[in-house]
């Protein structure tokens, strides 16, 4: 059949070549180490976890645990297609890791989508109110949740109209003349939001009242308006920058049942039992799959110990013996801002702890001196706290080893003016992580997060919170997958969505950890999080979070709910690398990176800022990489952030943890001040390298002296300003470029910029903001208009000449852009050849209209030009393509060890090569973004049947027998999916040859 061969395998696994072999009854290949294989299912109950008789996911587990110990290969656990619904997360730990350098894989089975999800599916919905098209179906009566999909879309809890006028703030209610709201039913429910500057603020309703006036009064709940308004936290550096905003102002009112009137919004009454909601247009509520989610997180791996938080030293099981004083108010960086201090000499301090460590935290300072440590009674150490200038927040002394039980630490006073203490840190458990685990190719959806609804939400800034009932204590909002003290834990291919909360965090010094190639998205919090906020003082580094890795990833529209949630949020990490993510259509900043403001910058720098003391300390943070980012349409609702955005100290000053932030495109800004935006305290950054076009603000900004440090250097952008008032600042304008003449070198940065090839879905739509696109002129951009575009965002020029250029391959393109009666002519070019004009003009506005279309092309190399001719505007939503891809592309992957690539036959193949196989279980899958796709490949008498799996559902098999050989024939299509990502499976079933030669996507 074939005039020649090639050895290469195109990078299959031996895990997968022995999962195929042993469900086809074959000899598998010959291994160093045959690795164990388990099956799951989501109805499992075998007992063996075989392909016959899978185990359900904590059998699978149970099964590991007793084989991990004599591990020579990796253990391999997949998870059959289907819903595995979890009422409570799946929790992994030390006893779950993989052995002696092996690793436990929990990985999807080739061609079905298994999904962890924490929802219950609703049914049995009936018409509730005719006259306003409301649905309800009962749920068991104390249903907890705040989301609801529908058809996997995320259905929006019934809302007011966005800045309702006439309200005006009294006391701790709001008042209007409108008295409607006086009609709400179960107002303890409803909650108000205030999205205002970095912040998103919001609290339930205590009550509605009826004024003396008339009208209406929302009460909010008096404790959450205490922590929103009259008592905001602002616990200062490290914690916070600042206390405000407050809440002060309603941007909407949600979760009234009088509040449903637009489709697609749901209410949940949870005490009663019933479930509200308003299609949407196409909505079958009679097949529709409706999914509530109840459960808070799907997966957790946890090492110990878990998370740890100081002892302040006002706690009452802190014994004081001798003349000690406690000072409070200091404002110098102390934990909650006070310390306990004696003058003398053999004055003593003591705590009894349960743990197997401990540290104590202190001040160190000129007037400091000498303390002796007994554990248990027994002088372990001798330190001293002596330093040359004031450090708030030192591990002044630290105690590990100990055997877990009761312990009791005394330190005493032996030098120094003073002996200061601040606090402890008990460390519980030795540091023991889970680790060595990975997931591959797994769907997490459907998650909630109920704090909000009794609590409210008192933020501090990107999805950092405060816990009012724990003494203002920093909250993260909770991930649907969580890592806690991990190391080597990996995710590679997976998919997180409809959450509740964010999506995936790597939390508690989780180390040497990576999430690669995912796909997050549609998350009422963030998307992945990386670190602590309040561990910043760590000196032990098995404690530190260091060495993981986010890259390659697509990450986008978080923050769905919580609007200061951003897409990749990193607090204090040492030698995290961020590189080649594609960020987009955020309410708030693209990426966070760092924390704790002017702490690590010095006394003087602090003063030159304005502040009247100094609350300085060190912070472990540095050698943090940021690369090779494209981060676009950010800051669609708050403001005061950016596309990438730093915080507080990186590095000691030495040059040996500098951290570097290059090779990042960040375009389409919004509500931007700063598209680079290197915010208090940051210091110690290589800047360089970086492109920064198409929005609003300066491309990079520092705005006080705690700023310091940091070299500027061969960045390039499309606007001059900038703001620049750090210390130590070496700063090189940006290479200033007009109407899109980008030099040589940016494109390069431009191209790079985001997932490379390998990680790329294969495409039928091209998005505006797309780095393919080639703007030349004075182009706009601008998100959350809210008129129905493509991913709610647009491109627009006023300049007649003005135009965008894609280049792509394949056989038909469409250009997607605008019609409105402020639009006017646009002139087509394909090829070079003009196509014509094109009248954009309407009465109405339409929205993801085709402007032109082709079809016919040759199956190559094309370029569609976009040229503005007349009208006001020219708006351009994007393309639409028939792109053609070849069978080498590095985002195919093949499964199996008998692939071979095939070139030179001479049979008429696209690019004269096909990829194939003999083995029947062999496979190949491609994701792509679009409404379609086909496989065009060679169809003859040695071919056979084909298993068809889509987006993980069996679509039966096709055929590619023929009685000749014939070349680039459309074996199998579809289409008319919804725009959005898809997954296609095919796998050899039967015939000698399964051949692939090119996937046509559109």
């Amino acid at each position: 059949m074939f005039r020649s061969r090639a050895a290469g395998l195109s990078g299959a696994l031996g895990t997968l070549v022995a999962l195929i072999c042993a469900a086809l009854a074959v000899p598998s290949p010959a291994y160093a180490a045959t690795p164990t294989v388990l099956y799951a299912s989501p109805s499992g109950s075998g007992s063996t976890c075989s392909l016959s008789a899978p185990c359900s996911l904590d059998g699978a587990k149970s099964k590991v645990e007793s084989l991990t110990s004599g591990m020579a290969a990796d253990m391999d656990v997949y998870l059959r297609g289907g819903a595995y619904r979890l009422s409570q997360a799946f929790t992994l730990g030390a006893a779950d890791s993989g052995q002696n350098g092996f690793k436990v894989v929990y990985a999807a089975y080739p061609g079905e989508k298994p999904v962890l999800s924490g929802a219950a599916k609703v049914s049995g919905f009936s018409l509730f109110d005719s006259s306003k098209g409301i649905y309800r179906a009962a749920v068991p009566a104390g249903t907890q949740s705040r989301q609801l999909f529908v058809d996997g879309v995320r259905a929006q809890r019934a809302r007011g109209p966005l800045n309702p006028s006439g309200f005006t703030l009294s006391g701790s209610g709001f008042t209007t003349s409108d008295s409607s709201y006086a009609s709400f039913t179960n107002a303890s429910s409803v909650e108000i939001v205030d999205n205002s500057d970095w912040k998103q603020m919001r609290c339930p309703l205590a009550s509605i009242t009826v004024p003396s006036g008339g009208g209406s009064s929302l009460n909010v709940d008096p404790a959450c308006f205490a922590n929103n308004n009259t008592s905001v936290p602002n616990r200062g550096f490290p914690f916070n920058g600042a206390g405000l905003p407050k809440l002060n102002a309603i941007s909407y009112v949600e979760n009234a049942y009088q509040l449903l009137d637009s489709p697609g919004e749901f209410y949940l009454d949870s005490s009663a039992g019933f479930l509200y909601y308003k299609p949407r247009s196409g909505e079958d509520l009679s097949t529709a799959d409706v999914e509530l989610p109840t459960t808070e997180t799907l997966l957790n791996v946890s090492g110990t110990p878990g998370h740890l938080a100081p002892v302040n030293d006002t706690d009452p099981s802190i014994t004081y013996t001798g003349s000690w004083g406690s000072s409070s108010g200091r404002n110098l960086g102390d934990l909650y801002n006070d310390v306990h201090a004696t003058t003398a000499n053999g004055d003593s301090v003591s705590y009894t702890f349960t743990g197997t460590g401990i540290d104590v935290l202190s001040e160190t300072n000129s007037d400091e001196g000498g303390i002796d440590v007994y554990v248990d009674g027994t002088k372990v150490q001798s330190v001293s706290a002596s330093a040359s200038s004031r450090l708030a927040q030192q591990v002044v002394a630290s105690v590990s080893g100990l055997a877990k039980g009761r312990h009791t630490i005394k330190l005493v006073k032996t030098g120094g003016t003073y002996m200061v203490l601040d606090g402890f840190t008990v460390v519980p458990d030795a540091t023991t992580p889970a680790h060595d685990i990975a997931f591959q190719g797994l769907t997490f959806a459907y998650t909630t997060w109920t704090l909000p609804s009794t609590a409210g939400y008192i933020d501090n800034q990107a999805g950092v919170l405060w816990d009012p009932g724990h003494s203002d204590a920093p909250i993260r909002i909770p991930a649907a997958v969580q890592v806690h003290r991990g190391s080597d834990i990996t995710f590679t291919g997976d998919e997180i969505a409809h959450t509740g909360g964010t999506g995936i965090d790597l939390a508690d010094g989780t180390q040497k950890s990576t999430i690669t190639g995912s796909f997050i998205h549609d998350t009422s919090g963030g998307g992945v999080s990386v670190g602590e906020v309040d561990d910043y003082y760590l000196t032990d580094s098995s404690r530190m979070t260091t060495g993981d890795t986010v890259s390659q990833n697509w990450i986008s529209h978080v923050g769905q709910d919580y609007s200061d949630a951003v897409g990749i949020w990193a607090g204090y990490t040492r030698n995290l690398t961020i590189s080649h993510n594609d960020i987009g259509h955020t309410p708030y900043s693209g990426m966070s990176l760092g924390w704790g403001w002017g702490y690590a910058s010095p006394c003087s720098m602090q003063s030159a800022q304005g502040l009247t003391t100094c609350a300085h300390g060190t912070i472990y943070a540095g050698g943090n990489q940021i690369l090779s980012n494209h981060v676009h349409d950010v800051m669609n609702v708050l403001h005061d952030g950016g596309p990438i955005y730093t915080n507080g100290g990186q590095g000691n000053g030495d040059g040996s943890a500098t951290s570097v932030l290059a090779g990042n495109l960040v375009e389409v800004t919004n509500n931007t001040n700063n598209r680079l935006y290197q915010d208090e305290g940051s210091s110690y950054w290589n800047t360089y390298n970086n492109v920064a076009r198409i929005g609003g603000g300066g491309w990079i900004g520092m705005w006080t002296p705690t700023i310091h440090d940091i070299d500027i250097h061969d960045n390039y952008s499309d606007t001059s300003s900038y703001n620049n008032h750090g210390t130590n600042i070496t700063f090189n304008q940006a290479t200033i470029v007009s109407g899109g003449a980008w030099p040589s070198a940016a494109q390069s940065v431009i191209a790079a910029a985001g997932p490379d090839a390998a990680h790329q879905p294969l495409t039928g739509r091209i998005d505006d903001d797309d780095t393919a696109i080639s703007y030349t002129g004075s182009w706009t951009a601008n998100g959350t208009r809210g008129y129905g575009d493509y991913e709610d965002a647009v491109h627009a020029t006023q300049v007649n000449g003005d135009t965008a250029s894609l280049t792509f391959t394949g056989t038909a393109v469409s250009v997607i852009g605008e019609k409105n009666s402020d639009q006017g002519q646009v002139e087509v070019f394909v090829d070079g050849t003009s196509k014509g004009l094109f009248d954009t003009s309407a009465t109405t506005r339409q929205t993801q209209a085709v402007i032109y279309s082709t079809s016919g092309l040759s199956a190559g190399s094309h370029t569609v030009q976009f040229v503005k001719r007349s009208g006001t505007w020219a708006t351009l939503d994007g393309f639409e393509v028939t792109g053609v891809t070849n069978d080498t592309a590095s985002s195919i992957a093949y499964t199996g060890a008998s692939w071979g690539h095939y070139a030179g036959r001479g049979f008429g193949d696209y690019q004269d090569d096909v990829h194939a196989t003999t083995a029947n279980g062999d496979s190949v899958t491609v994701t792509f973004t679009g409404t379609g796709i086909s496989l065009v490949t060679e169809t003859n008498s040695d071919e056979g049947t084909i298993a068809v799996s889509l987006d993980g559902a069996s679509q039966g098999t096709v055929n590619a027998s023929s009685a000749s050989r014939q070349a680039q024939q459309t074996v199998y299509t579809v289409s008319g999916l919804p725009l959005g990502r898809h997954t296609l499976t095919l796998t050899k079933t039967g015939g000698s040859w399964l051949v692939v030669d090119r996937f046509d996507v559109r």
